[in-house]
């Protein structure tokens, strides 16, 4: 396997994190609980000790000659049998010279005596060695001294007593026991890591199933992401859900800009087709329709090419933009495009500095066709007004021109629809606005008038800015 590839599996790292992570807790288990087992052993390999020390202690006594001699037997059988693995003896320390002189052992010592280099012993002080004995096995032994100031022989005594045992009895239950110890540990890593298997596979079960999931989505057999998915995946499956949503959003678009301009294009092509198949064509007249016409073919490429950049950049994070300065920028353009007619365009004052949460291409695009929807039908006068409700900016344009009916509200909103096929015009001012504004989560009303005419109301989301002296309200 590449490094690369473990690095970027999820899988492999909580595997091997996990591995790594049973392999030291066994290790660490088995090595303190071995030490804590062996540790124990041993004191109770030295108290059995000890406990024998002091029965020989106690029963020693000295003759009329000086020499050591038991009461009576210690009471555990094994010190009489040959090599049984425990033993006892007692040496007598020389005065003024190194090592010692045995006097008195264990039968289990039989002919054996047991050597141990010079010790300073203080008087009750038990110190602890190891030693070879019988047959070559290694021993365990304590020792103590002994002084007899008050001999029958009138002499004092230092004597040196020993008792000691096989260290196979205390290492043997310590090697048993963490064989058994290493054993289960083994056992119960295996059983962890195959848990670990487990919790991982089922773990990273619903990335499994939004991968297939979104198989479905890459095949065209689901438009979004379905599944029965834990609460710690969902915000991701609705994040990619609402991604789906706006790539379908997207694509309609599209569609929509695609329909808008082959429709936009379909008139002046049908008039050149018209003209080529007219009988004598005058030559000057039909390169003067050719060259008008493509010139309407071109200016509704370029605008709809303007108009899918701005659909491409709506709902940018964190975009606003002022209305005031587009608005009075609109109003500039329309008073030189309609300086011929009597038209006052009139913005009335607002009290807020108010924005759109959007790109200012939009907000121009959108405001413009109204606008100028509303300058080619008003008679004299035209205003615009707008207001913030809460999280909405509501603008609208008034025109004192011959309005519409209800029934032609509605069908003046749909792409290639004209109220009067007598008025220069495509069709589709109204039904890309409204087609924007739907992208925002806004929308485009047409009403009644107060001048008499159309009034249509741009609800888009928008937010006060600056300080605030007062807050608008809509014209009555």
């Amino acid at each position: 396997m590449k490094p690369s590839t473990w690095r970027h599996s999820l899988r492999i790292r909580l595997l091997v994190g996990t591995l790594l992570w049973v392999v030291g807790t066994i290790f660490v288990a088995g090595w303190g609980l071995g030490n804590m087992f062996r540790q124990h052993v041993e004191a109770q390999f030295h108290a059995e000790l000890r406990t024998h020390l002091d029965q020989l202690t106690a029963q020693l006594s000295l003759d009329t000659q000086g020499r050591p001699q038991l009461a009576m037997p210690l009471s555990d059988p094994r010190f009489a049998r040959p090599y049984s693995g425990y033993y006892w003896q007692v040496d007598e320390v020389g005065e003024g010279v190194a090592g010692t002189t045995a006097l008195l052992r264990s039968r289990s010592l039989w002919d054996v005596v047991l050597t141990l280099s010079s010790d300073a012993l203080v008087k009750g002080d038990i110190h602890v060695h190891h030693v070879v004995g019988p047959q070559g096995k290694l021993l365990g032994l304590v020792e103590r001294s002994v002084r007899f100031d008050d001999s029958p022989d009138g002499k004092p005594h230092s004597l040196r007593l020993l008792a000691a045992a096989d260290a196979d009895l205390m290492l043997e239950p310590v090697s048993r026991f963490k064989g058994a110890l290493w054993l289960a540990l083994s056992v119960l890593g295996v059983g962890l890591v195959l848990g670990a298997v487990v919790q991982v596979s089922v773990g990273l079960s619903p990335l499994r199933a939004m991968r297939t999931a979104l198989a479905k989505v890459l095949g065209g057999e689901a438009q979004r992401l379905d599944g029965d998915f834990p609460v710690e995946v969902m915000p991701l499956v609705d994040e990619f859900n609402s991604v789906l949503t706006q790539n379908a959003a997207v694509v309609e678009r599209a569609r929509t800009h695609a329909g808008n301009l082959a429709h936009a294009l379909k008139t002046p092509l049908s008039v050149l087709a018209n003209a080529a198949q007219a009988k004598n064509p005058q030559g000057p007249e039909l390169a003067r329709l050719v060259y008008e016409q493509i010139g309407v073919a071109r200016r509704h490429v370029d605008y709809h090419l303007a108009r899918a950049q701005a659909a491409a950049t709506t709902r940018v994070p964190g975009a606003k933009t002022p209305l005031r300065p587009v608005v009075e920028g609109l109003v500039r353009v329309m008073q030189r495009i309609h300086v011929q007619r009597d038209l006052s365009i009139v913005v009335v004052p607002w009290t807020q500095e108010l924005a759109f949460r959007g790109e200012v291409q939009d907000l121009q695009e959108m405001v413009g066709n109204l606008l100028d929807n509303a300058c080619k039908w008003a008679a004299h006068r035209v205003e615009l007004n707008a207001y913030i409700d809460g999280a909405t900016v509501t603008m609208m344009l008034d025109d004192d021109g011959p309005g519409l009916d209800v029934q032609q509200r509605d069908a003046v909103m749909h792409r290639g629809v004209r109220a009067d096929e007598q008025v220069p015009g495509s069709g589709l001012g109204l039904a890309i606005v409204d087609d924007l504004a739907q992208l925002y989560g806004g929308r485009v009303s047409l009403l009644d008038s107060p001048l008499g005419g159309l009034r249509a109301a741009l609800t888009l989301p928008g937010m006060q800015t600056g300080s605030s002296t007062g807050i608008s309200t809509k014209s009555k």
